[in-house]
């Protein structure tokens, strides 16, 4: 071999032993890397967690209740959405017996309150609320309502069977309808009344209608002569709008209420929640001062 090409070869084999040497200085940075990006990784996704923990999902809880507990029933609401950031409450407040019919067919309700046991029996039957899981909260008691200005000159209870009057009543099907049938019955089996006062007093009925709010309009309105609705819907500031005749307590009927959670609710814990709030001493106050009868101590 020449001098040149001597030279030539040795330059060859220098250059690539130059170029095993540095590829392991190559591969040895490369373990050190992985664990870096790993852990950027692992921190960035903890961040959303963090901040998702931290928020608060807002949450619908739908109430369907008697139209006769509209008034308290909204103050205890607002009671409770202050209680519970981040809960609104929305109620659906119509007769028991189309609250009972609408919950058997599938409407979003968490809790159902009715003005009666039968309408709540109603759901039971269906599924719609577990058999033993209704609770008593509140209790009510009729009363004969009279425009303010009493143009028929209603002044106690007999003057309703009068001819020629135009009375308004809840339709038998609304627990406020069937209370007074109930209270015509024991009026019939009175003899300061007479046989034949249901009669005479359902002779004068006009219309029929669904829900216990209605009757009070239009006898405030003055489109009526008189009607029976609940103690409690004459109260603040429906009071001055109408004139009133108590039933005695002999001839009266005792409203009872229950309320339950509506089964498949998606918000159990809330429902039951909501439930204990009217069952506190404080729904049981707002309850009273609508002149419901409350049930806790």
């Amino acid at each position: 071999m020449g001098l040149k090409q001597s030279a030539l070869f040795i330059l060859i084999l220098s250059w690539l032993l130059a170029g095993c040497a540095t590829q392991p200085a190559a591969t040895a940075q490369a373990p050190e890397a992985a664990p870096v990006v790993a852990k950027a990784s692992t921190t960035q996704a903890s961040l959303p967690v963090a901040g998702e923990a931290a928020s608060y999902n807002p949450v619908d809880l739908n109430v369907f209740a008697a139209a006769s507990l509209t008034e308290p029933f909204s103050e205890i609401g607002k009671l409770f959405e202050a209680a519970h950031p981040g809960v609104s409450v929305m109620f659906n407040f119509a007769g028991s017996q189309q609250l009972a019919q609408q919950i058997n067919e599938g409407a979003p309700a968490d809790v159902f309150a009715s003005a009666n046991n039968k309408q709540m029996n109603v759901a039971i039957a269906a599924g719609s609320v577990v058999s033993g899981s209704q609770q008593v909260f509140t209790k009510n008691r009729l009363v004969v309502v009279v425009p303010k200005d009493n143009p028929a000159g209603i002044e106690k209870l007999a003057d309703l069977a009068k001819p020629g009057l135009k009375l308004v009543f809840a339709a038998r099907e609304v627990p406020v309808g069937q209370y007074s049938q109930d209270f015509l019955d024991k009026a019939s089996a009175d003899h300061a009344f007479g046989s034949t006062y249901q009669a005479d007093v359902l002779a004068n009925v006009v219309s029929y209608e669904d829900n216990v709010k209605a009757v009070l309009a239009k006898v405030a309105l003055g489109e009526a002569d008189g009607g029976i609705v609940y103690s409690s819907d004459i109260s603040g500031g429906d009071a001055g709008k109408v004139g009133r005749l108590d039933i005695p307590d002999a001839l009266n009927v005792i409203a009872t209420y229950p309320i339950a959670l509506v089964k498949g609710t998606r918000n159990p814990d809330l429902g039951q929640a909501f439930i204990d709030f009217v069952l506190s001493p404080q729904g049981q106050a707002v309850l009273a001062k609508y002149n419901f009868i409350p049930i806790a101590p």
